[in-house]
């Protein structure tokens, strides 16, 4: 093997070798909040099903939520938690929420429920989450959807 030869593959495996390095890519992404079900019980209050979405390609824990919930139009109120959810890479996970909801907005969904069509809803506020060996940090959520009766399931609406 001629010299040249040797300084080629040398330089090549040594190039090789630290691509290897470097490990995966550490990114951290919006996260991405919505309603997954949310169920009307007995007492007029709403167990309110939040899924938190972690499009990262780390893990996260997501330590507080506050979310301004409009349904139908009508201010329902806050939605408050601190789930304290550990969320691995690409993966989702959901947080139960009791919300007591304003008037007009309860109304709102009892309607829909009684007519079996569905209705608007929006999410506005902050979310906590701290990336794997990471800090703190808010991310600013905003996200308009709609809920839909679900066939068999008195209350509830995904």
């Amino acid at each position: 093997m001629s010299l040249r030869s040797w300084l080629i593959a040398a330089t090549v495996a040594s190039l090789l070798l630290a691509g290897c390095a470097s490990g995966p890519v550490r990114r951290v992404s919006e996260p991405a909040v919505g309603i997954q079900q949310l169920t009307v019980r007995a007492d007029g209050s709403w167990q309110v099903d939040v899924r938190i979405d972690n499009f990262s390609s780390i893990p996260m824990r997501f330590d507080a939520l506050d979310l301004k919930l409009v349904v139908g139009g009508q201010d329902a109120g806050k939605l408050a938690a601190q789930p304290a959810l550990d969320i691995g890479p690409a993966s989702a996970d959901v947080a139960s929420i009791t919300l007591k909801p304003q008037a007009l907005a309860r109304l709102q969904v009892a309607d829909a429920l009684a007519s079996g069509r569905g209705i608007a809803y929006a999410l506005s506020g902050t979310l906590r989450a701290t990336p794997e060996s990471g800090h703190a940090r808010d991310f600013e959520v905003k996200r308009e959807s709609s809920l839909s009766p679900v066939p068999g399931v008195p209350g509830a609406m995904r």
